[in-house]
């Protein structure tokens, strides 16, 4: 590790050889393969990244050792947050279609307001804008924003009822 930080590109290429054979081992006892492969890329990853972090005083296997552990212990921590499906099992595919409805009938709702209503209703209740931004972007006072506001949610809940 010292070398191939101080630039020696064929120690630090040999090192990596020897870290994924020793981490092919390490993940091939505790992980399906496909998520030992994952975790020994992620591993090297990370060790490349982090190589400036090494102090040589300290020993470099515990050092490697303890950054596979942590991704090892980070991929069953994701695993376990998921139910698997078994292949018989249908996923649940949510239908949008309340949600389009639901933005038609607030469109003509507010297509009824006044146009100085309808537009900072917009701004401030569905686009989230302040009333002091919904103001500069329409050119009404915050007074007017404020009461256009009222205004126009007052008109549409006696539409509504």
């Amino acid at each position: 590790m010292l070398a191939g930080r101080s630039g020696d590109e064929a120690a630090y290429e040999q090192l990596l050889r020897e870290l994924n054979q020793w981490l092919r081992a390490y993940y091939a006892r505790r992980l399906p393969y496909c998520a030992a492969d994952d975790a020994r890329q992620e591993v090297l990853m990370a060790i490349h990244a982090k190589r400036h972090t090494f102090e040589p005083s300290k020993p470099f296997g515990a050092w490697v050792a303890a950054i596979a552990r942590y991704k090892w212990v980070d991929l069953v921590r994701d695993a376990s947050r998921y139910k698997a499906l078994a292949p018989e099992e249908e996923t649940a595919i949510e239908g949008h279609e309340s949600a389009a409805i639901s933005v038609v009938a607030i469109n003509q709702l507010l297509g009824r307001l006044k146009p100085a209503q309808e537009n900072v209703i917009r701004l401030v209740k569905l686009n989230g804008f302040s009333i002091a931004r919904a103001s500069g972007a329409t050119g009404q006072s915050v007074e007017l924003v404020k009461i256009n506001i009222y205004r126009g949610m007052k008109k549409l809940a006696a539409m509504v009822s």
